[in-house]
């Protein structure tokens, strides 16, 4: 699977657009707790404890995208886009990886 966060493939032309393709995926709050607990794995400034949960994460909503274009039977998924939210309040620290784009076949 082709997954591009540009609108069209260069060098391809795109037969088909089966549309918009979506993936979520949440960190809970217990990663905050984990990740400050142990400061001493802060090097240069970064986190990787914490880098590393964000991309599972990302990993995981990527994963649900493909998973739906493959039904559609698209052999790309071009424009994607991912955000990352705070969802604060009654959800304590939890963040919220969203991942949209559109799943296409090209020749």
């Amino acid at each position: 699977m082709l997954i591009l966060t540009t609108p069209n493939i260069e060098g391809h032309k795109i037969i088909e657009y089966y549309g918009l393709v979506t993936g979520e995926s949440l960190l809970g709050a217990n990663v905050y707790k984990d990740l400050f607990s142990g400061v001493r794995d802060v090097v240069g400034g970064r986190t990787s404890a914490y880098e590393e949960q964000l991309k599972s994460a990302r990993d995981l909503a990527i994963a649900s995208i493909t998973e739906k274009a493959e039904k559609d039977d698209a052999n790309a998924i071009i424009g994607i886009r991912i955000k990352y939210n705070n969802l604060g309040g009654t959800m304590g620290n939890t963040i919220m990886v969203t991942v949209t784009g559109t799943s296409v076949k090209y020749e």
